[in-house]
């Protein structure tokens, strides 16, 4: 696995590596708005996966996911640490920390 110092740097590595859709969480999956999609967790794996911890400030701390839809589709999702709220489902949930 690859290592990176920054969240920047891990997305722009993973979009030249053809992880170009931006992905963002919904309630029941995920959404690329460019695309007009949205994949349930059962239409996606987790390729790649970089944490990134603040050194002072938890706001800083994320996770940046490389994902491939069940069709080919590749892109990044960056998440911040514990965002896992009552608006997403439990399915999506346990697919998020399935590879923590």
């Amino acid at each position: 696995m690859r290592s990176y110092d920054t969240v920047s740097e891990a997305v722009d590595d993973l979009i030249k590596r053809g992880f170009t859709h931006d992905f963002r969480i919904c309630s029941d999956g995920i959404e690329c708005l460019m695309l007009e999609i949205k994949l349930h967790p059962e239409h996606f794996e987790i390729i790649e996966l970089y944490r990134f911890e603040g050194d002072s400030d938890p706001a800083d701390e994320a996770i940046v996911y490389g994902i491939q839809s069940n069709t080919g589709i590749k892109g990044v999702l960056v998440n911040g640490f514990g965002i896992y709220s009552d608006s997403i489902s439990d399915a999506m949930v346990k697919k998020l920390k399935k590879h923590l």
